[in-house]
């Protein structure tokens, strides 16, 4: 009788141990379970952070791209690229008056006034004109006031595919542009597309509409003063109507129209 007894305590006590052994097991997996758990949701983010880092690049990458690809569909004639700002303009529901003209239709005296006005070397450069560049770089760095040296083909860029004002950042994305610009475009498709998208009033674009904005006739019609008077109004055309030029005005016109008389070879690439 002692020894059954003997007996099922030691199975009682078998018993106690094993069930012990079972919840410390359960317990010791307890926390591996919930490790899992909380580890999905922490895979899940990482997963997700790197696929929006994944489009953020892939966006970057095509802004990046988009001019260059631009640039190559400009290349074709019957493609009429607008501005930035008019893009704006169109995009706010603002008036845009432009009147798009071939080259070969805008007769000789605007375009030889404009090349004489805003860059002389049009012709000879490859979109910069780098001696001007680095004189005015010289001036900055001596604390100088600088110059314009924007040439024809940099302000197209600028005007196509930048924003509006100067900055450090946009003259540094400018200047690679402006030479990948010249190397795809023919210099008459540069200066075709600089006066068709060039602002010469507020809400007017290109020298067509310009000439019938402030002359009352097409751009091919407009003698050598009145192309000069438009051409002098460029650089800040928002301030200056070359309808009633100012004294300045007038005298800016006289040297730009004495230029283009004297232009020669300079104006070859536009007309040859």
């Amino acid at each position: 009788m002692a020894r059954k007894t003997t007996s099922k305590k030691s199975g009682k006590t078998a018993g106690g141990s094993r069930t012990g052994k079972s919840a410390k097991a359960g317990s010791a997996s307890a926390p591996a379970d919930g490790s899992a758990n909380a580890a999905v949701p922490a895979a899940l983010r990482t997963f997700s952070a790197r696929r929006w880092v994944r489009r953020a690049m892939l966006i970057l990458l095509f802004v990046i791209a988009l001019p260059f690809l631009l640039t190559l569909l400009y290349a074709v004639p019957a493609i009429h690229p607008p501005s930035t700002i008019m893009l704006g303009r169109w995009v706010t529901l603002q008036g845009v008056e432009r009147q798009w003209t071939d080259l070969a239709n805008m007769g000789r005296n605007v375009p030889q006034s404009v090349l004489s006005s805003e860059d002389g070397q049009f012709c000879m450069h490859d979109g910069i004109d780098w001696a001007a560049l680095n004189d005015v770089i010289g001036d900055a760095l001596d604390g100088e006031k600088t110059r314009g040296a924007s040439t024809i083909t940099m302000q197209l860029t600028k005007n196509l595919f930048l924003w509006p004002g100067r900055s450090y950042v946009r003259k540094a994305l400018e200047i690679p542009l402006a030479v990948y610009v010249d190397l795809v475009l023919t210099k008459k498709r540069i200066m075709e597309i600089y006066l068709n998208i060039a602002e010469w009033d507020e809400g007017v674009f290109g020298a067509e509409a310009a000439a019938q904005h402030y002359f009352g006739r097409p751009a091919a019609k407009l003698n050598a003063r009145q192309a000069a008077l438009l051409a002098a109004t460029l650089p800040n055309p928002k301030e200056r109507n070359p309808a009633k030029p100012s004294r300045a005005q007038r005298n800016v016109a006289s040297v730009v129209e004495r230029r283009a008389r004297k232009s020669g070879a300079y104006v070859k690439c536009l007309f040859e």
